[in-house]
Order: structure tokens, then sequence, then C-alpha cells
């Protein structure tokens, strides 16, 4: 298990804020899984039904939507998340395809709102923790971009500097790939998202998971605000 603490700094910045964790072992990610294909169909027509008829301003107030977009406009971004849902409910685009792994988290990601990353437990370098951004922290992004953190952002951080930011979105020593066995998935979630919430992405995940490795072990799963 990866042992995962929250510093004062962290609950300080971000007081009714939480984190949801969720390690699971004995999965196998290379091969495409045809029963989770199947669940993201269904997860595609569910979606179009529940916001089809929505505008982006609807789809903004959404209970745990507004509480991320009210999160990014205060670092004058947009939630990526938003725009996914409005590309597969109100465009009819299908959800992507990586790896099972990663599918699993997108899209239970999609039928919460909730953000949450995918990581490689094992190329994570203790200690871990939640921690609050400075001006001199940086991460360098899943495409090799480097990029400059701004104060005050929720991250993840290891031995090795910050490994998650939810603004900036995930490193590149970390993230699942096709050789990960132990996936470590990281849910953030500003005020107002709730303990709920989080739970309940932590549980679709491990539903989509299970589906292609029905004998995983879940090391944790815990949610701490």
């Amino acid at each position: 298990m990866t042992p995962i603490t929250c510093t004062e700094a962290w609950q300080r910045a971000h007081a009714g804020a939480c984190i949801g964790v969720l390690e699971l072992s004995g999965v196998d990610n290379r091969s495409a899984c045809p029963a989770l294909e199947a669940r993201k169909r269904e997860l595609e027509s569910e979606l179009r039904k529940r916001h089809g008829g929505l505008t982006r301003a609807q789809l903004v107030g959404l209970p745990v939507m507004r509480e991320y977009v009210r999160y990014y406009r205060r670092f004058e971004k947009t939630y990526h998340v938003l725009q996914q849902l409005e590309s597969v409910a109100l465009k009819g685009k299908a959800l992507p395809a990586v790896s099972p792994l990663v599918d699993a988290n997108f899209s239970a990601e999609l039928d919460t709102l909730v953000l949450t990353a995918g990581h490689d437990a094992e190329k994570l370098c203790a200690p871990v923790c939640i921690d609050v951004s400075t001006e001199a922290d940086g991460i360098v992004q899943m495409n090799g971009a480097a990029r400059q953190l701004p104060a005050g952002d929720m991250v993840m951080r290891d031995a090795q500097g910050v490994s998650c930011s939810i603004l900036y979105g995930q490193d590149n020593r970390s993230p699942i790939s096709r050789a990960t066995s132990v996936a470590l998935y990281v849910a953030y979630a500003p005020a107002g998202v709730g303990q709920r919430a989080v739970r309940a992405q932590l549980e679709a995940i491990l539903q989509h998971v299970r589906l292609c490795a029905a004998r995983c072990a879940v090391e944790q799963l815990a949610v701490y605000g």
C-alpha cells in the first residue's frame, strides 16, 4: 500500500476540500477489455439522455461541476471535464480508448464529474503527500511540457517533486502505462463537492476495473477531508 498524508498547509488553504484514494493491485493493463468497452457504450447513452438537452450554462450549474468551475476560474482556467462532457453528451463523440485502467477512470469521471488522476503506484517515490503549491513549484506534464505552477493549487508530491496538479494534471514520471500492475487513483475535490461524490467516483472506478480484472485486490479505498 502507498501511504499518503495530507499537509497542514493543504488543510488550511483548502478548508472543506477532500481527497479520495483508491489503490488496486493485481491488475493487467496490456490488452483491451470487451466488457469495459460495452460499459462505455452504455455510459455514452446514459450521458446523452441525462445531459443531451442542456446548454453549457446548465452543465456549469450541475452540483459537482459548478464547484470545479469555480475552482478553475480562480486561476483563470476552464475545467477540462466540462469540455469532455460536452464532447460526449452534446456532440455525440465516443469515449476514448486508451487502455483499460485509464478508460475505467475517465468513464467514471464523466459520470460523477469528480476529477481523478491515475498513477502507476510503483513509479511514485515515498513519501507521498497532498499539499498546496508554491510559486517555486513546477511540473513536467505527461506530454513533456514543463509548467510553472501558481501558488495555491492542490497538488500531490512524492520525493521527486510534484506528481500531480489539479490545474495541470499528472507528471510524466508516474502515469499508468501498459506495464502497470498496481494502480493508484487520486480524486481531488474542492470545497462543496463532498465526500459522498468522491466515494461514488472511487467505487465507479473499482466497478469498471473489475470488469477487466475481477480478482484485483483493493489495497486502500479512503476519503480524506
